[in-house]
């Protein structure tokens, strides 16, 4: 009678849940997010910089009662704008948590992209539902284009959005037969 029940260490640690890791992560972005917002808001005054880069980089203090890059900012009513947002980000949550749930058994690109997604969305949902706005303070210039504001939040669901893509338009290894 054969014990299949036998794993080796590699096998139990490639098997080993990752979303208690995953959990972490996204934990780690929400505190950064909230510490660089809060910096923010105690030592910059609204629509002030400080220039890191001149020309290129500097910290700002923006109140962004729109969507991404302010859009519908200023095209309907401001509590509209704020309740549909703070729905759509309830409804990408849950969404996202379910994809995570999961796809987060293992460690992966689509695991930590979610991830990144995750905490980006529940920053700047923090942010709507505690202030009706999202804070944003990082301002990039390239050339003659600048940039609209954004946040670590923001930075966060980029990236994982960037990381999905990676992943899908990554070729397929060879299966064999």
């Amino acid at each position: 009678m054969s014990d299949t029940s036998f794993t080796t260490p590699d096998q139990q640690h490639r098997h080993r849940d990752a979303r208690p890791m995953l959990l972490v992560l996204t934990v780690f972005i929400l505190l950064l997010d909230r510490l660089t917002k809060l910096w923010v808001e105690h030592h910059i005054l609204q629509s002030h910089w400080i220039t890191v880069i001149p020309g290129v980089f500097r910290i700002s203090h923006v109140l962004n009662t729109g969507a991404a890059f302010s859009l519908f900012a200023e095209s309907m009513s401001s509590l509209v704008v704020r309740d549909i947002l703070i729905g759509f980000s309830i409804v990408a949550v849950v969404v996202v948590l379910g994809l995570l749930w999961r796809a987060g058994r293992e460690l992966s690109t689509t695991s930590v992209a979610l991830t990144l997604i995750l905490a980006g969305a529940l920053g700047n949902l923090y942010d709507r539902i505690h202030y009706s706005y999202v804070i944003d303070f990082l301002a990039v210039k390239i050339y003659h284009y600048n940039w609209p504001d954004f946040n670590v939040a923001d930075s966060a669901i980029v990236t994982g959005a960037c990381l999905l893509l990676l992943e899908i338009f990554r070729g397929q290894p060879a299966t064999q037969e």
